[in-house]
């Protein structure tokens, strides 16, 4: 599908001075496409030229506009020497190619300086006219749709969802070739800038091809990440969830504020003819049961499998006999549905947002990383290299998966942390077996479900109830009846990934809960260090999870959502952060008690620091059950729900995997738990158990979580502000401890944490949604290793309770400001989260991806870290918002930032820093308003800053 580019230059404002005689600028300009470059004319001495240049027209293919980007480069014009470079920008032409999507690009444009910064404005506009093409080996996917949100987008429907697709690119880094030596330190980045641009684009190309295969014409999901593999090279690699996707009539389109926890209707089944009137023989399906195959069986939900496969072979007209079959043929159908599952590609699904009924059941976390020794990409055009490595950590998730009876991962992320030429490769996601129905004619609509295909299970507890058979699990485990449909068996705790399910029954309200280590290590080489970074990281993964299961006792919760988990390496020492919101689940049972018992001789003092700790804990938790309004049944006999039939009464017991053969023990105290024993070994571990759970409280009217909505509070306002924070701290491991460094990195945490409650003070009673996990860096040079903590983009919402503010003060910082001319104009803006509460998303523009560098060597006249940090940060939201706005959108939803690389030589007043932002744009109209607001004609920044960082 060949087509024409053509771009205009109108003219630009508030350029810096170049010519120091005149204090002025003889500006030109520079459009280069491909290989081909237009010049419009000098408009000599001004800070405000209008070239009115004509159109720029350039003949390509659709694959070169998938490509390529369109460069666009501002000069000052030197008669006798070298033209000096203002700056560039940088435009992706993608979103014009969709028919769906935006008709041109018109719009100022912030010009951006890898040196300098933004250095003023251009106004720029491009069009693209696409001609047919039927040729059928075309190397271009134009027409596939990208978002970066991890649900289905909201104006859409997904027709099919066709499964996983990766891809990945590799190359050298110019910041290693052999010309960086010669070349200024402006030529080096911008190269750079240049070649991860051309990357990008081919990489999405490259995925639109893989999904135009599977029939589909979207990807969901869409997560892109940079490799910075130093003098290995440089790799960008995607993953994804390929959908067919319809887009909804405005009269049909869900409403994207409606985040209810109430569980959709109940089943409506019909019966089958001459079958009698059992519910057991009852089936979901339209098809006469004599044509139920025993591969459709499959797709019954597992209630009521076995029942309709007695049915249909012996023609009951009860299911009286059916309960003494029940249990091996269960097993029977579960095996075979496995197999005929397993025919197929495994499913992986990066979503973690999925309409009721989807869901059938869940297992729990899966996750795999693996230790790489990076070496050389010889050839960028074969990467199979790094293809092989993730295949491995792939078919390892799928292992995991398999052993928890299911068939799919959902919730699926991919990452990795790499110092020098050690590599570490983490991969995660949620273990789940899903309704099958959904994979071949499902309806994935945001906020709707389809009753056709409902579990049998209540659906505010079915994703709880066990995949896996209770008799033989691959862990010790132990299982209890489900307390809401008293049928089936589930865990005491669940971890996911996913968000929390809507149909999921919640007890009180949710928080958000972390877990954080460090752990030093000796300075190595090659496979020394890898072999030492490997050793650590098993035991780093148990500590973490063994924090958070602690962290959730404590809090009297009993499942975790949303749970993020990074490890980041340096030359000395290893971090680890794991971020996940906990609630309490009413079909789980209730968490027991923590128990402190220590192993040392008797002492008075210890025996008394003991009780003291443990009536501290024990404090905790009651004002904790207060807090989040956790009132679990006390008894069986206080359960909501059916009566337990009698034949179940008895037989409330817990499983163990240690044997099938196993006597089953009666669970005496089901209902109320035993409580959890934490064993310690010396004082030193009395004091790290202390710090380690007992987390400062938040300031009251503060909530938090990193899901998509709060569990338990759903009353919130439309008044939204993104934040974006980075703290950096200077940290010699040379005299510290484990011990040591943990607690610094807990202050470290708790600090920001509580700066952030200070400066936000004015707008409660409001909630924190961390909808990505914090990203932990280290940069050089040695001896000193410079974690850089960034929890990043956090949507700060208002709820409908009264507010402290006096009448008439504004709730939120500005979302207006006005230009020169008096004229208010809107700001685009900017969410982590999917939606904007009290609005409707009316058209999806596209994705922006965009990658930055900025680098001084002015550190400390730029106001040191902070300032520089502060100052890039706010050009890159204004740089994002001007490309939204430009586009004709208001809003960039799904917003993340995956990379935040700091680099730092205070000897020689010298850093750099290296930023990858993306997200959805989007037009969305307030539920009051029949017009969209008004997008943003400007660039600019709306943001507070304070000595750590910004806010």
């Amino acid at each position: 599908m060949p087509g024409k580019l053509k771009a205009k230059i109108v003219a630009g404002r508030h350029l810096p001075v170049m010519d120091r005689a005149s204090d002025l600028t003889d500006a030109f300009v520079e459009v280069k496409f491909g290989n081909t470059t237009f010049k419009t004319d000098v408009f000599p001495k001004s800070l405000n030229p209008q070239w009115n240049s004509e159109w720029f027209k350039f003949e390509v293919d659709d694959e070169d506009l998938q490509d390529e980007p369109l460069q666009i480069t501002v000069l000052d014009h030197d008669t006798y020497s070298a033209n000096d470079a203002i700056g560039k920008v940088y435009i992706d032409i993608d979103p014009l190619l969709c028919s769906e999507a935006a008709t041109r690009i018109c719009g100022w444009f912030p010009i951006y300086d890898t040196i300098h910064g933004i250095r003023g404005e251009i106004n720029v506009l491009v069009k693209v006219d696409l001609f047919n093409d039927l040729n059928s080996f075309r190397q271009s996917s134009c027409g596939v749709k990208f978002f970066c949100t991890t649900s289905i987008p909201r104006c859409y429907r997904a027709a099919l969802v066709h499964g996983f697709v990766e891809e990945l690119v590799v190359n050298e880094d110019p910041e290693y070739q052999w010309i960086d030596r010669i070349r200024t330190p402006r030529a080096s980045n911008e190269a750079r800038q240049r070649l991860i641009s051309l990357m990008s684009g081919e990489l999405q190309r490259k995925i639109g091809l893989k999904v135009l295969e599977m029939g589909g014409n979207a990807v969901v999901g869409y997560l892109q990440c940079f490799d910075l593999e130093g003098e290995s090279g440089l790799v960008v690699r995607a993953i994804g969830t390929a959908c067919t996707l319809d887009k909804l009539t405005p009269g049909t389109a869900p409403n994207t504020n409606t985040h209810s926890n109430t569980a959709p209707a109940s089943n409506v089944f019909r019966p089958v003819p001459g079958l009698g009137s059992c519910r057991a023989t009852w089936a979901m399906f339209k098809q006469p049961v004599l044509d139920i195959s025993f591969p459709l069986i499959g797709v019954l939900n597992n209630q009521f499998r076995h029942f309709l496969f007695l049915s249909v072979l012996s023609g009951m007209g009860s299911g009286g006999s059916a309960g003494k079959e029940a249990g091996p043929l269960k097993t029977l159908l579960r095996q075979h549905t496995q197999s005929a599952l397993e025919q197929r590609e495994f499913p992986f699904f990066t979503l973690t947002c999925f309409p009721p009924g989807f869901l059938v059941h869940v297992g729990g976390v899966v996750s795999a990383r693996s230790v790489k020794l990076l070496d050389r990409i010889h050839n960028p055009d074969e990467p199979e290299t790094r293809d092989a490595w993730w295949e491995e950590i792939r078919q390892e998730i799928k292992s995991h998966a398999k052993a928890l009876g299911c068939h799919a991962v959902v919730g699926y992320s991919e990452s990795t942390s790499i110092c020098e030429e050690v590599c570490i490769l983490s991969a995660s996601g949620t273990a789940a077996m899903l309704n099958p129905r959904f994979m071949r004619e499902g309806c994935l609509d945001a906020g709707g479900s389809d009753h056709r295909f409902e579990d049998a299970s209540p659906p505010s507890c079915g994703f709880c109830h066990i995949p896996y058979d209770e008799f033989n699990m691959p862990f010790p485990a132990q299982l209890t009846y489900c307390y809401r449909c008293r049928r089936q068996k589930v865990p005491d705790v669940l971890f996911t990934t996913i968000d929390l399910p809507a149909e999921a029954a919640v007890t009180g309200k949710g928080c958000l809960i972390q877990a954080r280590l460090c752990r030093t290590k000796k300075k190595a080489q090659g496979e020394v260090n890898a072999t030492a970074i490997s050793n650590l990281l098993p035991f780093m993964e148990y500590e973490l999870h063994t924090q958070l299961m602690n962290k959730l006792k404590l809090r009297s919760m009993n499942a975790l959502f949303g749970l993020r988990i990074q490890i980041s390496v340096g030359e000395n020492m290893l971090l680890g952060l794991a971020s996940a919101t906990g609630v309490y689940l009413s079909a789980l049972p209730a968490p027991g008690g923590i128990q402190v018992a220590g192993k040392t001789p008797s002492d008075l003092n210890y025996d008394q620091h003991i009780a003291t700790m443990q009536k501290r804990i024990n404090d905790t938790i009651t004002k904790n059950k207060e807090l989040y309004n956790i009132h679990p049944p006390e008894s069986t006999e206080e359960l909501v729900g059916s009566p337990i039939p009698d034949r179940q009464r008895s037989r409330l017991f817990r499983s163990t995997s240690e044997s099938s053969d196993e006597l089953l023990e009666l669970d005496l105290s089901h209902g109320k738990k035993d409580a959890f024993v934490l064993e310690i070994d010396d004082t030193d571990a009395v004091e790290d158990i202390q710090s380690l759970l007992t987390d400062a409280p938040m300031p009251a009217g503060f909530y938090s979580c990193n899901t998509e909505v709060m569990p338990g509070i759903y009353n919130w306002t439309s008044g939204l502000q993104m934040f974006t924070s980075v703290r950096v701290y200077r940290l010699s491991n040379a005299n510290l401890t484990n011990q040591g460094l943990n607690k610094i990195f807990t202050e470290l945490c708790e600090n920001l944490l509580k700066s952030l409650y200070f400066k936000l003070r004015s707008m409660i009673p409001c909630c924190l949604f961390w909808n990505v996990p914090r990203s932990l860096s280290f940069v050089s040079p040695p001896p000193c290793l410079h974690p850089v903590l960034r929890p990043p983009h956090r949507s700060v919402s208002s709820a409908e309770r009264c507010s402290p503010l006096p009448e008439g003060r504004s709730r939120s910082l500005r979302s207006t400001r006005s230009m020169p001319c008096g004229a208010p104009v809107a700001v685009v803006k900017m969410t982590p989260l999917s939606f904007l509460p009290g609005t409707r998303i009316v058209k999806y523009l596209g994705i922006i991806n965009m990658f930055f560098i900025r680098e001084t060597t002015s550190l400390r006249e730029e106001g040191g870290v902070s300032g520089f940090l502060h100052c890039f940060i706010a050009e890159v939201f204004a740089m994002v918002r001007a490309h939204v706005a430009a586009l004709g959108g208001n809003a960039v939803v799904s917003y993340s930032m995956k990379e935040c690389v700091f680099m730092e030589n205070p000897n020689k007043n010298q850093a750099q820093c290296l930023i990858n932002v993306s997200g959805d744009a989007v037009i969305f109209v307030r539920e009051s308003e029949q017009e969209a607001t008004p997008p943003l004609m400007s660039s600019g920044q709306i943001s507070s800053t304070g000595a750590d960082g910004t806010t």
